[in-house]
């Protein structure tokens, strides 16, 4: 994109100013992301445990709602799984609460199985910004390479994620291994949106042919936003039945690149890549599960917990200049 043949002549463009119109409220918000307040209501009490098994197998204590608490806790402190066994057995014996504790090895064993509900998107219709970003695994750090002189590569998953652009909020999250690519990933993702899609806004790697078509098998109204590269020609129908790449590829001719991203509300991507910085101060940038369904939920919770902290507040801006 053109910032970034510009990157030489950034420091003589004045960076935009913005004022938070609902500070007092955004600024609550901010120290609520940060309260200890922590309560069970009665119907968190009364399925705390799990219930009777009808088929074979052995009997399940705990529901899936005790142990996603107990790793939603741990995200959020980002603790070990002894010292999340311990922070819910002291939150319990606080509250006075008759609840049985569930041991750190039932916590690493039912990380496997748990089911999480789905997310939900707050309006209809979506407005879908995608974007990934790698997350690291646990293992040795880089005093591996200072101590051993190891060369070893470092392992790492790679995190997909969709926001809602009114909300902020993800409303969609896939995990991968590296070696998967961004667009290949699309359908999984607009598969966990169960309200319309009016838009799809992506980077350039997401521009391929088979995107397009995820997109518009699901959703035929969708407009579809993402940069053509570079080389990038119109279709051989393009005078006839402009594709909806063709059309960008014809805008970019007459206003440029930054005219488009301007016109076309690409934009707006920014956003989802607000999202990923988020994940990544707050949650961390590794994974400490070992395995891979473990991983995925690890990945799930994380993101429930960004939607929480952003319902308590959100800012809202105008630009000065």
């Amino acid at each position: 994109m053109p910032f970034k043949s510009l990157a030489d002549r950034r420091h003589h463009i004045p960076k935009q100013r913005h004022r938070v119109t609902n500070w007092a409220a955004y600024d609550a918000g901010l120290r609520g992301r940060g309260s200890l307040t922590i309560w069970f209501t009665e119907a968190a009490i009364v399925t705390w445990r799990a219930e009777p098994r009808t088929t074979r197998g052995g009997q399940l204590r705990y529901s899936d709602l005790a142990i996603a608490t107990a790793l939603t806790l741990r995200a959020v402190f980002r603790l070990a799984l002894r010292q999340t066994e311990g922070l819910i057995g002291s939150i319990i014996a606080l509250l006075g609460l008759d609840l049985a504790i569930p041991d750190h090895s039932t916590l690493s064993r039912r990380a496997e199985i748990l089911v999480l509900p789905r997310l939900q998107p707050h309006t209809a219709p979506v407005h879908l910004l995608v974007d990934s970003t790698g997350l690291r695994l646990g293992g040795p750090g880089e005093w591996l390479v200072e101590k051993h002189g190891s060369k070893r590569r470092r392992a790492w998953r790679k995190l997909h994620i969709g926001t809602d652009a009114d909300t902020g909020q993800i409303v969609a999250v896939e995990l991968t291994t590296q070696d998967v690519d961004d667009g290949s990933q699309v359908g999984a993702l607009l598969e966990q949106v169960t309200c319309p899609v009016a838009s799809f806004i992506a980077d350039g790697a997401y521009d391929r042919d088979d995107v397009y078509r995820e997109v518009t098998e699901r959703h035929p109204d969708a407009v579809v936003i993402v940069p053509p590269r570079l080389p990038a020609v119109p279709s051989a129908t393009a005078q006839t039945t402009p594709t909806q790449r063709d059309r960008h590829l014809q805008l970019i001719a007459e206003r440029g690149r930054m005219g488009w991203q301007k016109f076309s509300g690409y934009n707006w991507r920014a956003l989802v890549e607000a999202d990923i910085g988020r994940f990544k101060r707050v949650i961390g940038d590794a994974l400490r599960s070992r395995t891979e369904r473990r991983r995925v939920n690890e990945a799930a919770l994380a993101v429930r917990v960004l939607n929480r902290m952003l319902e308590l507040g959100r800012p809202e801006y105008v630009r000065l200049s």
